[in-house]
């Protein structure tokens, strides 16, 4: 399991972060056709506000928000 710290942050950003695309452009057209899960749920809003303790399933990769 990966740990990417932050604060709270938007899932576009997130997303950035974890090098999964590299714009929020991007995001918005990467989420339409990947299966992202935010705890469990499949979400594909790029502005959901993730908080400390989200678990964001992207890509086979656990990633916990910090």
């Amino acid at each position: 399991m990966e740990k990417i710290n932050g604060e709270y942050i938007k899932l576009e950003q997130f997303l950035k972060m974890a090098n999964i695309v590299s714009t929020g452009g991007e995001a918005k057209y990467y989420l339409m056709e990947n299966k992202v899960l935010v705890n469990g749920v499949e979400e594909n809003r790029r502005g959901r506000k993730l908080y400390p303790g989200d678990i964001v399933v992207v890509e086979g990769r656990k990633l916990i928000v910090g």
